[in-house]
């Protein structure tokens, strides 16, 4: 019974696009330059990239330059060129929120709509971070071939880290921990770019897909309490950006070997990020090797302007951007004012030149530059590759290991599967497919709701919404008690959806909105056993009063799981599958919300009572800490061998590099250099034991503690995570590399990692191993 209806829900899209008229269903050519028929020196493959753009710009009129500045950048006939829409996006799957890509009037109708990003980063996998990005890859590809996309550059991944709990936006993130959000970046560029997961295969030349890592840098505030996005200044300290804000841009850039990069909105420390010369050049280009192109943020250069007023006449934001390293305007203010800025001496035509040199490099990288791109490398992507099966099981599989089991109190999951029971749904999340999407999306595969795929595993089900709807400012709560006094089980499904926290929106609170406590309190004091709760959210929700409520025995936080996550959640409580998530970002109380959001600093300031941020630096009471999740299985840990238990600074750098402050001697990493660095690194070997009757699929998270916190040290950093397969009853062994030039160094005030001497603990569960720098 339980695959019949499955089968139905999953073919539902299948049978609704039969009912279409096909005549408007037509096979496009995907737009390309250099037919056979074009001679042009820009048009022979054979020639370095850098010397075919020099051509084809050579080849311009000025208005042919300028008009090339913007998203949608027209085509040049006498050229052969078409258009090209640089704006399309990918956050979880390839999305219709871009002009560039389009699900109407062609073959292509949907895509695999994986889990929002929140909730795949709570796996800890980075390979199965890669093999996501590998399919969205795929998929823009096949919808490219497919004659449905007009460009195949994607705005994503965004990278900034959930810093506030409040953010709208913190659900397209992999989290608060730089670390993580780092390793997040590099393994989903890899993926949709074509690179290998351990990097280093892509061809320079060859692009499947083009990533861009946003927004470039210390963008996590929308809309707070008459504070935007679009006028914010974020005051951030060197220490700050050295160790929080910019090491996941680094990873992207150095690492992932992204080929784009957006730069945000706000201003930092007062200078718009898109006209940061030291930021997108210095930086980005000089210190890290980036090699792409550079967009701003819709209407980011307008913005300057307009609302900013950091350029005085719009020649000025041109000329401020376009020095800066900016290439390529969302928007249309570079098209209309760049002309001017020229005869005003605001900006060179060298500078144009210079920023369509990076943008016409990427779309030569992406093939469009080489004849028909079916005839040219992935060029054999089609729709076929589209939804297929292995990207829906791939979708469903993110959903599974991600969701999180925050409580279990006397292992009342998983529910017995037994035809018999009667089960109670209640919740305003329960019957919406459109929750579980997210935002950033396109027409998802297939479409079932959590409420569907419980009542495939129990016959006997009955539903009560409770409240109008996710705000809850109205209840029936008389009817969901009388439901759940009859029935043996009731789940209820609840949390956030878009009308609370999405882009332009970030939240004034931590609890559940409206009535919903009152309704879930209600609800589990009536029933027969204790009740399982679930949270749909992308950010944290303080759930004290469910924590400690006997009358509520699991909690589960699914995020926003995607096409899929209904059936992983359905498996997850039914006991097909072990709960093996762990959460991205610190859960929060409502009292911090005294906090405010506009206040960037990390570390906590105790005369002021300044808490702090995240884990790595928050000191308060938590709801959950960073990492925590349960599963059916219990695990145990041990340090069965580590290769190094003292770190020698004096052997490690020239003595005169050391230096001595009054908590003891400290040299530069800089100081070090990269072979020292290298001797210096170790490996820690952890075995862990599966105690529970379930085969588990578990992250594990290994963290290095200073024994004496000074200089504004972190509480605690994570430094390596990885998952392990185990039976019941099985034990195994992981290695963690360990280079404490990365992993033992803090930043100072100035913004330069520095090693100290003392103790250093590292940590896996309750267990820890101290290494010494001496």
């Amino acid at each position: 019974m339980r695959l019949k209806r499955f089968c139905f829900l999953i073919f539902l899209p299948l049978l609704l696009l039969a009912s279409v008229d096909l005549n408007v269903i037509v096979a496009q050519q995907p737009p390309f330059s250099c037919d056979s028929t074009n001679s042009f020196p820009f048009c022979k493959a054979s020639l370095p990239i850098s010397e075919r753009v020099r051509d084809l710009v050579s080849r311009l009129t000025l208005d042919e330059k300028i008009s090339q500045l913007v998203n949608k950048a027209p085509g040049i006939p006498s050229l052969g060129i078409p258009n090209y829409e640089w704006w399309s996006e990918s956050l979880h799957g390839v999305s219709g929120a871009g002009p560039g890509i389009r699900f109407f009037n062609g073959t292509i109708r949907s895509a695999t709509s994986f889990p929002q990003v929140i909730l795949t980063a709570a796996s800890f996998d980075a390979h199965l971070w890669y093999r996501i990005g590998r399919a969205i890859g795929i998929e823009a590809r096949a919808i490219y071939n497919a004659g449905q996309a007009t460009g195949m550059t994607f705005w994503a991944p965004n990278i900034n880290l959930f810093r506030d709990p409040r953010w709208g936006r913190g659900q397209e993130t992999p989290g608060e921990d730089p670390f993580v959000t780092g390793r997040y970046s590099v393994s989903y560029v890899r993926g949709v770019q074509g690179d290998s997961f351990e990097g280093g295969s892509l061809d320079y030349n060859h692009l499947q897909a083009s990533a861009c890592c946003k927004h470039f840098t210390a963008y996590d505030l929308d809309n707070w309490k008459g504070t935007n996005r679009y006028v914010f200044d974020a005051h951030v300290s060197l220490q700050d950006l050295a160790d929080t804000y910019q090491p996941p841009f680094q990873s992207c850039i150095k690492e992932g070997k992204a080929s784009g990069i957006m730069c945000a909105y706000n201003r930092v420390n007062g200078v718009p990020n898109c006209a940061d010369f030291n930021l997108l050049t210095k930086t980005a280009r000089g210190q890290w090797d980036f090699n792409g192109y550079i967009v701003s943020d819709c209407d980011a250069v307008k913005i300057i302007h307009d609302a900013q007023g950091y350029a005085k006449k719009p020649g000025d934001a041109i000329g401020d951007v376009l020095r800066a390293g900016m290439d390529v305007n969302c928007g249309s203010y570079l098209q209309k004012h760049t002309k001017a800025a020229i005869k005003e001496k605001k900006v060179l035509e060298s500078d144009i030149d210079r920023a369509l040199h990076n943008l016409f490099s990427i779309r030569m990288r992406l093939g469009l530059f080489n004849g028909n791109p079916k005839q040219q490398p992935f060029g054999n992507i089609g729709p076929n590759d589209v939804c297929s099966q292995e990207h829906q099981g791939l979708a469903l599989k993110a959903a599974r290991d991600g969701i999180v089991l925050l409580k279990n109190s006397a292992k009342l999951l998983p529910l017995p599967k037994t035809k018999s029971i009667s089960l109670a749904v209640v919740g305003p999340n329960a019957n919406s497919a459109t929750t579980l999407i997210g935002n950033y999306y396109g027409p998802p595969c297939k479409s079932i709701t959590p409420l569907q795929a419980l009542q495939s595993y129990v016959k006997n089900t009955q539903f009560e919404m409770g409240c109008n709807d996710v705000s809850c400012s109205s209840v029936s709560i008389n009817k969901a008690v009388e439901l759940a006094r009859e029935a043996d089980y009731v789940i209820l499904i609840m949390g956030l959806d878009q009308t609370q926290e999405k882009e332009s929106l970030d939240r004034v609170d931590l609890v559940l909105p409206g009535k919903q406590q009152s309704l879930v309190s209600s609800v589990s004091k009536a029933a027969k056993k204790p009740v399982i709760l679930v949270l749909l959210s992308g950010g944290p929700v303080d759930i004290s009063f469910a924590k400690y409520d006997k009358n509520i025995g699991s909690i589960l936080w699914a995020g926003y799981p995607g096409e899929s996550g209904a059936i992983a959640l359905a498996e997850i409580i039914f006991g097909d599958h072990n709960p093996g998530g762990r959460l991205p970002v610190t859960w929060y109380p409502q009292e911090y919300t005294k906090v405010p959001m506009t206040d960037m600093r990390m570390r906590p300031d105790p005369a002021s009572g300044y808490p702090g941020r995240t884990y790595r630096f928050y000191q308060g009471r938590k709801v959950f800490k960073f990492g925590y999740g349960l599963s059916y299985s219990a695990h145990s840990y041990e340090f069965v061998s580590v290769t190094k238990q003292k770190l020698y600074l004096n052997q490690s750098a020239d003595l005169q590099a050391v230096k001595k402050s009054d908590s003891g001697h400290y040299v530069s990493v800089a100081d070090i250099g990269n072979e020292p660095c290298e001797r210096m690194k170790f490996l820690a070997v952890i075995g862990v034991k599966n105690l529970g009757e379930m085969s588990s699929k578990h992250s594990v998270l290994l963290f290095v503690r200073k024994a004496n916190l000074q200089h504004g040290s972190p509480v605690e950093s994570l430094v390596g995570f990885q998952t392990l397969h185990t039976n019941a009853g099985e034990r195994a062994e992981i290695k963690f590399a360990l280079s404490p030039c990365d992993h033992f160094s803090r930043a100072d005030e100035g913004g330069s990692l520095v090693m100290e001497e003392g103790s250093h603990l590292l940590v896996v569960g309750e267990e820890e191993y101290p290494v010494t720098v001496v």
